[in-house]
């Protein structure tokens, strides 16, 4: 773990310093999010990036990788990332398509000889490529085992999902219903071993992992860094409280769909690779058209909901601009990859816990950056010099008392103003509150029509050091660090 201190020290020496300045006080609040939450919803550990670009503003890691033996989570810490699999799969399938080895319309059956399982629908299109990797080919979602049942979670092997084949159907006539299949990306898996003539863990490796310099990436979860190096994972929440200890599994004939680990820093590569090549002319990988072209949408459902691209999920975030991702969900693991084109940023988040959802973390950094445009003026920085002379924000940094009303609330220093976030909270900038320095140890809230609202006093014990503050008439205690 020694070792893993130092590469993390390392790595925090590439910020730029224009990341540094205008994203401290964000990152503050997102860490004294994620920090929160994490004892809230009692998860082990949630470890998370961020990058802009080429750039990684910043990167974090809070709890356990393994509570039993009090070993830390860090930023290099592995975690199963279940179906985000499924990108490197995308992606290797549409490296032999750009080299013309197959095309998106070619029949499944057409490319792997021994597939026999039954189409039951008679007037179905064919099961391509390209509905595969919509997930609207019709194949059920599973293989014929049930590998997902615990405590033992009893993965095939690719000699046993062939053979269950013929005693399989297909769910629905092929471009006609969304139906996740792990079995599809499985059966994709196979398809790149036979066209490209390798294994399909050495293609990946060869040609995404090493080029991309995905060091901390693998196409299983590797037993030997198990409870160190790979965190531990565990089960939902029960009634009482606690968490079950999952046993490791290994995907077996399921890791194209199912089977890799990796790290935030190497999903945050991975993203940065992505608005690297959408930014260019140049082959790296995959051709700049062919990436563009898996993140359009190529499926809508008909019910209008769930819109796919060539192996990304594709869709219109609450800001109207466009988002492309992949989530995970494995026995012990959750985790999400998600990039938004227009901000350029890539936000990666495991967590080694099921009952949980990463997405709401990953939009939740989101949105607390976001805060900075619409709370931060021109003026910025010169107002904030012109404020320390009259008040010392930090002074009023910290943790205060609010129940019953919510557990808690947080104020801390955003420019010249202070913020305010209740916890916990699953919408963190719908938490946040802005003050207005008025006077003394005096603000006043900030509304969103920029008028000001109730007034913040904060009151001094007989140290000097800030105690309480009172707002509406009633009082919350600063807590103890």
């Amino acid at each position: 773990m020694k070792k893993h201190f130092l590469l993390t020290a390392l790595f925090l020496l590439t910020f730029s310093a224009n990341a540094q300045k205008n994203y401290d006080e964000a990152i503050q609040l997102i860490e004294v999010w994620l920090d929160a939450q994490k004892d809230y919803e009692k998860l082990p550990a949630i470890i998370a990036s961020v990058t802009e670009d080429q750039n990684k503003i910043w990167s974090g890691a809070f709890g356990f990788a393994n509570p039993d033996d009090k070993i830390k989570a860090d930023v290099l810490t592995l975690c199963s990332i279940c179906s985000i699999s499924k990108l490197f799969t995308s992606v290797a399938v549409m490296k032999l398509y750009d080299e013309g080895k197959l095309r998106l319309d070619d029949r499944i059956e057409d490319l792997l000889p021994w597939y026999d399982l039954e189409q039951q629908f008679e007037d179905s299109t064919p099961i391509t490529i390209r509905s595969i990797l919509t997930h609207s080919s019709g194949l059920p979602r599973e293989s014929n085992f049930s590998y997902w049942t615990g405590p033992d979670f009893a993965f095939p092997e690719t000699e046993e999902i062939r053979e269950e084949l013929s005693e399989q159907e297909t769910l629905y006539p092929s471009s006609t219903y969304f139906q996740y299949s792990n079995l599809g990306l499985t059966l994709l898996g196979e398809v790149v071993e036979e066209v490209s003539g390798i294994a399909y863990e050495e293609y990946v490796r060869q040609n995404i992992l090493d080029p991309l310099g995905l060091d901390n990436t693998y196409t299983y979860l590797p037993e030997d860094k198990y409870g160190d190096e790979l965190a531990v994972g565990y089960g939902p929440l029960k009634r009482d409280g606690s968490r079950d200890k999952l046993q490791l599994f290994d995907a077996g004939g399921v890791q194209a769909a199912a089977g890799f680990s990796s790290n935030v820093e190497d999903l945050g590569k991975f993203g940065a690779w992505q608005l690297r090549l959408r930014d260019t002319s140049a082959v790296e990988i995959l051709k700049p058209s062919t990436l563009k072209m898996m993140q359009r949408v190529h499926w809508t459902d008909p019910d209008w909901k769930t819109t796919w691209g060539l192996g990304f999920a594709v869709s219109k975030g609450p800001d109207g601009t466009t988002w492309v991702s992949h989530g995970g969900s494995c026995p012990g693991y959750r985790s999400v990859l998600l990039i938004n084109p227009e901000s350029k940023r890539t936000y990666a988040v495991l967590i080694n816990a099921n009952g949980t959802n990463p997405g709401k973390y990953a939009t939740g950094i989101h949105a607390i950056l976001n805060k900075i445009k619409t709370e931060t003026g021109e003026n910025e920085i010169e107002n904030k010099e012109q404020t320390a002379t009259e008040v010392n924000l930090d002074d009023f940094v910290g943790y205060y008392d609010s129940s019953p009303w919510t557990s808690e609330v947080y104020i801390g220093s955003w420019g010249n103003k202070l913020v305010m976030m209740r916890l916990p909270t699953s919408s963190p900038a719908e938490a946040m509150s802005f003050y207005e320095h008025i006077e003394g140890d005096t603000f006043r809230r900030i509304r969103e029509d920029k008028e000001l609202g109730e007034t913040l006093k904060f009151e001094r014990g007989e140290s000097g050091e800030i105690s309480r503050y009172k707002s509406h008439g009633n009082y919350s205690n600063k807590l103890k660090p």
